[in-house]
C-alpha cells in the first residue's frame, strides 16, 4: 500500500523490531506480533517500513560509498516516525486498511470501523514500553533515558543502579513504576548493543518528521487528503525527492533545511499535538 519493494527486500518476526541492509537492492525489517494488540503490530510495521523506505531510495549513483547511507540516525528516524505517526494515526490511513483487516479477522472485526480503530490507535495513557506509547507521551520516555546516559557516562551512576534509576524516572515523569528490569530499564535493545546517545535520535526524528509534514502539506495537496485518495506514492514520492535521494551528501540539519525551508524547531511537532490531542482539535 505505502510503496516498499518488495522484490528488493522482506519482511520477518523479532523480538524487537529492527531494518537493515546488507548492500542495495537488499532491505530487510522485523515486527512482532501482539496477538491483543494489532495496533500496536501495525504501528510497528509502518515505523519500521519508514526505514526500509529510506533505505530503497538512497541514490543508486553512489553505491558502495559512504554517501548511500543517511547523514545520520535523526535523519533516518525522520522516516519512521512519520511514517508510524503522521501516516498511521490519521483517520484516513484506518479507512484505507479497514477492508484488509475485515477480509482478513472477520470475526475480531465484528462491531468495529475505521473510526474506532483510529480513536484506538490514538489514546495517551502513559505506557511502561516505549515502543508502544502514544506520541504525546513518547518524548518523556527519551528524556529519562538521556538522563540516565548522562550519568553513566559522567560517573554519576554505576551499572547496579541502573534498574532502581530507571524505574525512579518513570516514577517522576510517567506516574508508573516498573515491576521489574524486562518493562523497565532493560526493556530496549540499545544498552545491550552499546548504543549510547542513540535514544536522542528519536526525539530529532519526531521533530523532523513534523516539519516534513508541513511542507508535505503543500507538496502533496494535503497529506490526510492523499492518505484518503490512497495516492501514498505521491508522499513517499514527496520523500524520495526531499530526503531520500541524497543520501548521506549533506549534513542531516542542512538536508532538512532545504527539504522543509525552515531551521529545526519544536514548533511544528507542539503544534500538531495541540491539534490532535486538545479538545479544541
Amino acid at each position: 500500500l505505502v510503496g516498499f519493494d518488495a522484490s528488493s527486500g522482506v519482511i520477518a518476526l523479532s523480538a524487537h523490531p529492527f531494518t537493515g541492509s546488507p548492500h542495495r537492492g537488499d532491505v530487510r525489517f522485523t515486527t512482532r506480533l501482539m496477538p491483543d494488540s494489532p495496533i500496536g503490530s501495525i504501528s510497528a510495521v509502518l515505523h519500521e517500513l519508514g526505514h526500509a523506505l529510506y533505505e530503497q531510495g538512497f541514490p543508486g549513483e553512489v553505491a558502495r560509498s559512504p554517501l548511500y547511507d543517511a547523514p545520520s540516525l535523526g535523519a533516518h528516524e525522520s522516516q519512521s516516525r512519520f511514517w508510524e505517526n503522521r501516516i498511521g494515526l490519521s483517520l484516513e490511513f484506518w479507512e484505507q486498511i479497514e477492508p484488509a483487516m475485515r477480509r482478513i479477522f472477520p470475526e475480531a472485526m465484528s462491531g468495529l470501523d475505521a473510526g474506532l480503530l483510529h480513536r484506538a490507535a490514538r489514546v495517551v495513557r502513559p505506557s511502561l514500553i516505549r515502543v508502544e506509547s502514544d506520541e504525546v507521551t513518547y518524548n518523556l520516555h527519551i528524556v529519562l533515558r538521556f538522563q540516565i546516559e548522562l550519568a553513566l557516562i559522567r560517573g554519576d551512576l554505576q551499572v547496579p543502579g541502573l534498574p532502581d534509576a530507571f524505574a525512579d524516572g518513570m516514577q517522576e515523569l510517567l506516574g508508573i513504576r516498573p515491576t521489574s528490569p524486562a518493562v523497565g530499564a532493560m526493556q530496549d535493545i540499545h544498552w545491550a548493543d552499546g548504543l549510547f546517545g542513540y535514544f536522542p535520535t528519536y526525539t530529532l526524528g519526531n521533530l523532523y518528521s513534523a516539519q516534513l509534514a508541513e511542507a508535505a502539506e503543500v507538496g502533496v495537496g494535503g497529506v490526510a487528503r492523499a492518505i484518503a485518495e490512497g495516492r501514498f506514492g505521491d508522499i513517499l514520492g514527496f520523500m524520495r525527492e526531499r530526503v531520500h535521494r541524497h543520501g548521506a551528501r549533506l549534513p542531516t540539519r542542512e538536508l532538512m533545511r532545504r527539504a522543509t525551508g525552515v531551521e529545526l524547531g519544536s514548533d511544528a511537532l507542539i503544534a500538531h499535538l495541540e491539534r490532535s490531542y486538545t479538545s479544541a482539535g
